[in-house]
C-alpha cells in the first residue's frame, strides 16, 4: 500500500481478498473526499461555486453522512433512524445550511457515520442480507452490494468535489 502525495490516502491493495479490496477502495474514496476539503476556510467549504448548482463541499460531506447512515445502519442493520439533514419538505437539505450549521459539525457527523458504518459491517459476511427488506424499493441487499454501491457513490461525488475544489482555489489532483 502507498500513500498519495499531499494527502493521507492509502492506495487500496492490488492483490487482496474480496473484502479487503472492497474495504480498501471504500476507505480510499472516503479519504479522497476528506482530502478535497482539507485546508479550506469555512466560507469556501459552504460555498456553491458553480451556479446554478447548489453543490458545495460541505453539502457533499453532509450528503455522504446521510448515505453512510442509510445504507449501513438503516438498510443493513434495520435501525429506524431519522434523516439528519433531509426532510420531507427539503429533499436536498444536506446542501442547504443555516448560520448555525458549521463545517466542524458536518465533518464530525460524517466521521461518526463512517465509524458507525465500519462497526455495522465488521465481522459480517459479504453475503449478509439486509434487515430492512422493505425499506428501500422492497428489495433485499447484500453487504457486498452495499460496499459496491458506496464505492460508486463516493467515486461519483468525488468527481464533483474535484470540480468544486478546482473552482474554489485552483487545486487539482487525483
Amino acid at each position: 500500500m502507498t500513500t498519495t502525495p499531499g494527502s493521507s490516502r492509502t492506495e487500496p491493495p492490488t492483490r487482496a481478498g474480496e473484502r479487503e479490496m472492497l474495504e480498501g477502495w471504500l476507505d480510499y474514496h472516503r479519504a479522497t473526499l476528506a482530502w478535497k476539503c482539507e485546508g479550506l476556510a469555512e466560507e469556501d467549504l459552504r460555498r456553491a461555486p458553480l451556479p446554478p448548482s447548489e453543490l458545495s463541499l460541505m453539502g457533499l460531506v453532509r450528503h455522504m453522512a446521510e448515505v453512510e447512515r442509510y445504507w449501513f445502519r438503516e438498510i443493513m442493520l434495520g435501525e429506524d433512524l431519522p434523516d439528519r439533514y433531509v426532510t420531507r419538505e427539503d429533499r436536498d437539505g444536506d446542501f442547504h445550511f443555516t448560520a448555525e450549521d458549521t463545517w466542524a459539525d458536518a465533518e464530525r457527523v460524517w466521521r461518526t457515520e463512517v465509524e458507525e458504518a465500519r462497526k455495522a459491517a465488521a465481522g459480517r459476511s459479504l453475503d449478509l442480507a439486509s434487515k430492512a427488506d422493505s425499506h428501500h424499493r422492497g428489495e433485499v441487499f447484500t453487504l457486498r452490494w452495499v460496499y459496491l454501491h458506496m464505492i460508486e457513490e463516493y467515486a461519483r461525488h468525488n468527481g464533483h468535489a474535484d470540480l468544486l475544489r478546482e473552482q474554489l482555489d485552483g487545486a487539482t489532483g487525483d
